[in-house]
């Protein structure tokens, strides 16, 4: 059986996005791996093995065109109002509290932030199917 091991991104500045998944999310760079063409950082945090690998293609000094394709990774938190809040005081932009609802119920509840690149994630509160 498969098992997801982590997430490519594209990033433009290595400092900068090392440091909002620092700041946002608590990952720690677990890998860093130079070749001549690109650079490549694994991140994880404490919780689980899964990591976010930046790319870092070298030479490159524009923005990439995410285009209509991506979607977004997500993260589960225990305390939804207290990461959004911490994340905020960190200088960083999370958008605003949402909750979703499915058949009457509550499905879940998040708000999303953009790293500097422009990914979307999605932040969770842990519970039910997001554990």
């Amino acid at each position: 059986m498969a098992k997801p091991i982590h997430m490519m991104v594209r990033v433009l500045d290595e400092a900068r996005s090392v440091d909002f998944y620092n700041k946002a999310f608590g990952l720690e760079i677990s890998q860093r791996a130079d070749f001549p063409d690109f650079t490549l950082i694994y991140m994880k945090g404490a919780q689980s093995p899964f990591e976010v690998e930046l790319t870092v293609n070298k030479g490159r000094t524009e923005p990439y065109v995410l285009g209509d394709g991506y979607g977004h990774i997500a993260f589960a938190v225990d305390d939804l109002e207290a990461e959004h809040a911490r994340i905020k005081s960190a200088g960083l932009t999370p958008k605003d509290i949402k909750q979703m609802t499915h058949d009457g119920k509550p499905f879940g509840k998040f708000f999303f932030i953009e790293d500097p690149d422009g990914y979307k994630i999605e932040v969770l509160q842990r519970g039910g199917r997001f554990t």
